[in-house]
């Protein structure tokens, strides 16, 4: 598991942001960006994500990077749009 996660994150960022004290998630919401832009792999990113969570997040569930990645898997639902009068009246 170790090569694999040395693949998904060859910069360390997620690596080096557990490590981090008192990282705020403000601050693992910027370098999960940063990783999630600049990062090339072969890997589906969802795929990625759910390997990164396995293997920190196990043993840091409280952790803000957790978190993050946890809310990154989340498929955001698109609003529900009501047409017609009462669209515009409520």
């Amino acid at each position: 598991m170790t090569e694999l996660i040395q693949a998904i994150d060859q910069r360390g960022l997620i690596r080096d942001s557990y490590v981090i004290e008192g990282i705020s998630a403000g601050e693992c919401r910027s370098i999960f960006l940063d990783w999630a832009l600049f990062e090339d792999h072969d890997m589906p990113q969802a795929d990625r994500i759910k390997a990164l969570l396995d293997h920190y997040g196990a043993t840091a569930p409280d952790h803000p990077m957790t978190d993050v990645l946890t809310a990154a898997l989340e498929t955001p639902t698109a609003p529900k749009r009501r047409g017609g009068r009462k669209g515009r009246v409520g």
